[in-house]
């Protein structure tokens, strides 16, 4: 995409911002409409444009382009190419806004990457923007999780991999800044598949004051995934956090982080409420639970059939299910007779 074109849609970003700003009863409206523009997905013919390498004035927002590709991917590799011009006229519109909704979402698209190119001295615009960028990307992954997608995964990525993992861009914003990017992409960092980047993460944990409350790292980590768990309610997402979450098996915790963990874990393995749970989170739930915690499986299965029969509405599906699967795994098992006996009688002829 050309410095021109580019140049084009930061002056239609411009012309909304600038309305948002002249019309305070549209202000609302405008900046949904906005944040719905930036989030956009490039289409296939702007997409060839883009990862164009040959022209020396193309932005190509990522060295690998894979998956969909987003106007907010180009824009932010534009607003941070030149982090002094480029951009500035949009950023002193959205600081005039910034107790407006949606106002952190846009920034934390579009100025992701210039907050870490540019030298801020004044450390209340410093701690203000960084303080946006937060929130902004805790609403924009929330907005994934509902719907299920992972349209800001780029944001994620950059976060995780080019500034918390890269002591001196982390530095660069202030320690409570830093500690708020730690405990928000703990929350997302099995929803966007970046568990395996989890070792690295931990190490560069920044200092925390009540670090002997909360204890090490992967406590604070855990601590944050399992309130993430309690407020998930789209089923997928739920069952997708639950099936990733093996990755702590081996990890050393403190007793309440794991008495914690364990009491989260065993909250969706029973029917009814609080949570009520569906037979799948149920099944994904008890995975997870006996690979974590293997001493005491049998006791908790044992318990959790009693408390079970209490709930005697259940009992048809139950009764159901259970004849279903044992009808299957019959077929199975006759299945895999009946091929044997076929095999052998082939060979036996053959020979």
């Amino acid at each position: 995409m050309s410095s021109s074109c580019l140049d084009s849609l930061s002056q239609a970003i411009h012309k909304k911002l600038h309305r948002a700003v002249a019309n305070s009863w549209q202000r609302r409206n405008l900046l949904q409409e906005l944040f719905a523009d930036v989030a956009l997905e490039v289409d296939d013919r702007a997409k060839d444009v883009i990862v164009k390498k040959e022209e020396e004035d193309v932005i190509s927002p990522v060295e690998d382009v894979e998956g969909q590709l987003c106007f907010y991917d180009v824009l932010a590799e534009y607003f941070g190419r030149v982090p002094e011009t480029n951009g500035k006229r949009i950023l002193e519109m959205i600081v005039q806004m910034w107790t407006q909704s949606f106002a952190s979402n846009i920034f934390a698209l579009l100025f992701h990457k210039w907050l870490f190119e540019v030298q801020l001295d004044n450390q209340q615009v410093l701690l203000r923007c960084s303080a946006a960028l937060v929130q902004g990307a805790t609403n924009v992954f929330w907005i994934d999780i509902q719907t299920n997608t992972r349209r800001f995964h780029s944001l994620f990525r950059f976060l995780l991999q080019d500034v918390t993992l890269v002591p001196d861009r982390l530095n660069r914003i202030p320690v409570q800044a830093q500690r708020d990017m730690f405990l928000l992409l703990s929350r997302f960092m099995l929803f966007y598949n970046a568990a395996h980047k989890m070792d690295s993460f931990l190490k560069h944990c920044p200092p925390f004051p009540n670090a002997l409350l909360n204890g090490s790292p992967a406590d604070i980590f855990v601590t944050e995934l399992t309130d993430q768990l309690q407020k998930l309610k789209v089923e997928p997402v739920l069952l997708h956090y639950l099936s990733e979450i093996k990755v702590l098996q081996g990890m050393e915790l403190r007793m309440t982080t794991s008495i914690r963990l364990k009491t989260c874990l065993y909250s969706f393995t029973s029917p009814g409420g609080p949570m009520y749970p569906t037979r799948a989170v149920r099944h994904t739930a008890w995975e997870a639970l006996d690979l974590l915690f293997p001493v005491g499986r049998y006791p908790r299965h044992l318990i959790s059939v009693f408390f079970g029969l209490l709930y005697p509405w259940y009992w048809p599906s139950s009764c159901w299910n259970l004849l279903d699967f044992c009808m299957k795994a019959i077929f199975h098992s006759l299945q895999r007779v009946l091929l044997s006996i076929w095999s052998k009688t082939v060979k036996s002829k053959l020979s």
